[in-house]
């Protein structure tokens, strides 16, 4: 579905400020300059199936929108955001280092899990280009703002799921069949 098909008729406002250091450009020839900040902006939308009785989540299906600046390759740009969407669905349900007293629990990738691309679900991008005049080549960062974006889509869509006050990451099934 596209944003319009969700939103509908209905407007979403929001407002904030944010002023950061003064930048300049680069120097064509040197390539330095006053490094600048960029504003990464990335959304996700997340499907779900909840088990809860066996507190087992499973994405069903992935949406993003995302700003790149301008698109230098396609098909590098769309694994950058199936990359950083793959991050914030482990974060969301899986990844977690366990320490207990002191030792950690998971040290290998035997214990320790990561998303697999058995767990990632079909995902639909919209990508927006909007070069950046004050990057290289107008850029922005690709694989970074999907990490921040997907894990609280998936988190939020468990929460709609079940009507549980989820207050941490990643969701266990404990953390469903006992909240």
């Amino acid at each position: 579905a596209t944003i319009e098909d969700v939103l509908g008729d209905r407007v979403i406002e929001q407002t904030r400020e944010f002023h950061h250091r003064p930048t300049s450009g680069m120097d064509p020839v040197t390539g330095q300059g006053a490094s600048h900040t960029q504003l990464a902006l990335c959304v996700h939308r997340a499907v779900v199936d909840v088990d809860v009785d066996l507190g087992l989540v499973k994405v069903v299906e992935m949406a993003a929108v995302q700003d790149v600046g301008k698109i230098l390759n396609r098909l590098s740009l769309e694994g950058q955001i199936h990359g950083g969407t793959a991050q914030g669905l482990g974060l969301a349900v899986m990844e977690e280092i366990v320490v207990v007293d002191g030792l950690v629990k998971n040290p290998s990738f035997t214990d320790y899990l990561i998303p697999t691309i058995l767990d990632m679900p079909p995902m639909k991008l919209d990508i927006l280009e909007n070069p950046d005049p004050l990057a290289p080549y107008g850029l922005r960062g690709a694989g970074e703002p999907p990490t921040l974006s997907s894990t609280p889509a998936v988190v939020a869509a468990i929460r709609n799921a079940t009507g549980l006050a989820l207050t941490r990451v990643p969701v266990r099934p404990e953390h469903i069949i006992n909240p």
